[in-house]
């Protein structure tokens, strides 16, 4: 008696070598039938005795390859035909393309052993890969996942990678970006002038040499162009910083082994492990004194470290021996560049020599950028290694495209039951990074070959993305900026309603038309609504004090105290101020002219960070914030944050920011130090959403928002919230930042569908 099945199986199981796992089950079961590469995954008829079949079904579900992540899989039964053996078929892209494309994966340990061994044929060979590893997201122009639909086409394979491609038993069986130093991509060497000055190993042997001397290099990788220098010569990394424009802003650094980075940092395991794994992501590890140049961080306690994740970095990481910068090969606000003759231009003026090779790009994809708060990982950036990954959500229909926000966007896409989400794409503050996006839009619709029914945008009208939407001919619909931050993580986490969400940010565009950022939203089957928010106060300049932080703190004094503020001349950062440049600023608050009304938590750190006297001026965004974060010292007594009922009795409460305020003035003029006064100023906020989270009467409580990358406040938060009895819930793979708020879009108006305002 035999058993005939089909199944579909869907999921993340193209690339990982699914389709030659199959193929090598069931000849070891005696199964016959076939396996392809489908639109939405991949689909097998099997055929035999029932125990076979059983057992092959079992293998499918409980031991899949490595890397594969199996969403559903559908068995139907079938008539017995009695086929003869078991065969891999060409692919069929017929249908829906639902297939999920995997992410970029790290070299792995077989190939490294391989790509160091005298004896092997790929022996130093930097684009050496097989199922297991390599690029994919990056390389795919279309599903399903085969090597005429990707980069690699450019390259026929030799006699010996098509033996190994056709054979069942060997790791490369169905590899689809399979090469050799004989038919495969290779390297090059160029000046600024694109002239060829070495090629293959002799390219790699000249740029370590290059780097050796401060010279600065840009490496094409695998998404994208990385500038690299010695991360150990000041002058060198000074030099890097004044071509790129990037005075300030922390730069990542790649080691070559971990125990490399535990030399210059203090590495916990769940650190260890989220720099070994094949998301190879930039992990930000607390530094220690080592050789690491000041530079690289200035003042910042934290570096961005990570290990090598492709061939071509292994191979110079071991010749160098040494830690190197290897930050996005960009300049400040722009894409990182993909295209070796595009570089030639875009990083003229920056880098002194570009290592190429000639297997095409076919998408940017930055490195995904990962913390650890609360002992797991938060996502900060999510890109190369962990997009475009879906984040599974019950109930979705497909159809619906949500734009993101202005700052850190990426883009959503709805199918059914998920939602796919782009890579990191950036700010859209230039013409060349608003081209990019518009890119990223085309690229992932036309990969899901269909058109969108609905598009999403933020509400704010002069957003790039808000002006996108309207010429793209589609109904589209406005979801709040902080509501679609909560949303976001509800989503990540599967988190049923109703929920109190804890949205803390910079800049998001109000339904009341002011610029909101410290708000507390509760949200059920109903609907949504603001339950609470942080006490508003003007900022004089308006976008002017997002550069200035002691403009928040001007507004916050004003706010407190009115023209007597400009009279406080014991406060330091008001001596600052020419007299000329005090009654500009006077007459802007008493006037309201160029001084938009705000209730952002992320302007009230800049505040606080100014009258500590920490940042005057931020070069990069969050920058005041930030030092306040790494200030913190030791608990102190908790600032206070009062929380006072609304003017109107439907009116939301308020969240009153003065009692801190006069707190931290006392604190200053005794000599507190602004250590004392950060740690007072986290601990008062973390107990402050505790008394929001009472008087609303909600035990779920979501915290979310750029401020929440903060570690000190989210681990202060998650400790009170569980001390007075909530559930915390907050991001782990996708980033609290605006980075998120296009899931958060997508979700919400796919869900409510047909009852949010349309607009045209």
């Amino acid at each position: 008696m035999s058993r005939r099945v089909r199944v579909d199986v869907r999921g993340a199981v193209q690339g990982v070598g699914f389709r030659p796992f199959v193929y090598r089950q069931a000849q070891k079961l005696g199964v016959s039938g076939w396996v392809e590469n489908t639109a939405f995954g991949v689909r097998l008829e099997a055929e035999g005795i029932p125990d076979a079949i059983a057992t092959l079904l079992r293998m499918i579900r409980e031991i899949p390859p490595p890397n594969a992540s199996i969403v559903s899989i559908d068995v139907e039964e079938l008539n017995w035909r009695g086929d003869d053996g078991f065969v891999i078929r060409p692919s069929a892209a017929d249908g829906a393309r639902s297939a999920q494309i995997l992410p970029d994966l790290a070299t792995c340990e077989d190939c490294l052993r391989e790509l160091f061994d005298p004896n092997d044929r790929r022996y130093l060979y930097p684009f050496i890969n097989c199922t297991h590893c390599g690029p994919r997201y990056s390389i795919v122009e279309d599903v399903p996942y085969d090597r005429a639909r990707t980069s690699m086409r450019h390259f026929p394979m030799c006699p010996a990678c098509r033996a190994e491609y056709e054979d069942p038993l060997n790791r490369r069986f169905h590899a689809e970006p399979n090469a050799c130093p004989g038919c495969g991509p290779r390297i090059a060497l160029w000046n600024g002038k694109g002239a060829t000055l070495a090629q293959d190993h002799d390219a790699l042997l000249a740029v370590a040499d290059a780097i050796r001397v401060g010279q600065i290099v840009a490496v094409k990788g695998v998404g994208g162009f990385h500038l690299l220098v010695d991360a150990r010569d000041e002058a060198a990394v000074i030099r890097l910083r004044a071509r790129k424009q990037r005075p300030d802003k922390p730069l990542a650094v790649m080691f070559p082994t971990l125990k490399d980075i535990a030399r210059e940092c203090d590495v916990w395991p769940v650190e260890g492990s989220l720099l070994s794994s094949t998301a190879r992501p930039i992990v930000l590890v607390r530094r220690k004194e080592g050789s690491i140049a000041p530079a690289v961080a200035p003042g910042n306690p934290w570096l961005g470290a990570f290990l090598p994740y492709a061939p071509l970095h292994h191979i110079l990481m071991h010749e160098l021996g040494f830690p190197v910068i290897a930050t996005s090969g960009n300049l400040s606000d722009e894409p990182i560049a993909t295209d070796e003759t595009e570089a030639l231009v875009r990083l003229a003026g920056i880098a002194d020599r570009f290592l190429v090779h000639n297997r095409p790009i076919i998408r940017a994809i930055d490195d995904s950028v990962v913390r650890v708060v609360c002992g797991r990982e938060l996502v900060l950036r999510r890109a190369r290694g962990f997009a475009p990954a879906p984040i599974a959500v019950d109930g979705m229909r497909s159809g619906t495209l949500a734009l993101g926000g202005h700052m850190k966007a990426t883009i959503a896409l709805t199918l059914e039951n998920a939602v796919l989400m782009s890579q990191h794409i950036g700010d859209l503050e230039t013409v060349a990074a608003r081209a990019t996006h518009g890119r990223t839009v085309a690229d992932m619709v036309r990969m899901r070959g269909q058109a969108p029914r609905l598009g999403v945008r933020d509400l704010h009208p002069d957003y790039a993305t808000s002006v996108m939407a309207a010429g793209m001919g589609l109904p589209l619909a406005g979801v709040q900026h902080h509501l679609a931050h909560v949303v976001a993580c509800m989503a990540e986490h599967g988190i049923a309603l109703p929920a109190l969400g804890v949205a803390w940010d910079g800049t998001g565009y109000g339904i009341d038309g002011t610029i909101w950022g410290g708000e507390f939203l509760l949200i059920t089957d109903g609907g949504w609504r603001r339950v609470a928010h942080l006490r508003t106060f003007r900022l004089p300049g308006g976008e002017q004090a997002v550069r200035e932080p002691r403009r928040s703190a001007v507004g916050l004094l004003y706010e407190a105290f009115g023209d007597d503020a400009f009279a406080m001349d014991e406060v330091p950062l008001l001596a600052a101020f020419s007299h000329a440049e005090r009654a500009v600023l006077q007459t802007m608050l008493a006037q309201g002219v160029n001084a938009p009304v705000t209730s952002s938590m992320g302007r009230l750190f800049d505040g606080f960070a100014a009258l500590c006297d920490l940042r005057q001026h931020a070069s990069y965004e969050g920058q005041a914030a930030a030092e306040f974060e790494w200030a913190a010292t030791e608990a102190q007594t908790p600032y206070e944050f009062a929380l006072c009922p609304g003017a109107r009795k439907d009116a939301p409460f308020v969240l009153d920011w003065k009692p801190a305020l006069d707190t931290l003035l006392g604190d200053r003029r005794c000599g507190v130090a602004a250590g004392a006064v950060s740690a007072a100023f986290h601990d008062g906020l973390a107990a402050a959403i505790v008394s929001v989270a009472r008087r609303i009467g909600e035990r779920r409580v979501v915290l979310t928002g750029g401020c929440f990358q903060n570690v000190r406040l989210t681990e202060a938060a998650v400790a009170a919230l569980r001390a007075a009895g909530h559930e915390p819930i907050w991001h782990r793979r996708v980033p609290p930042n605006d980075g998120g708020i296009a899931l958060g879009q997508a979700v919400w108006a796919a869900c409510t569908e047909g009852q949010l305002p349309r607009m045209s």
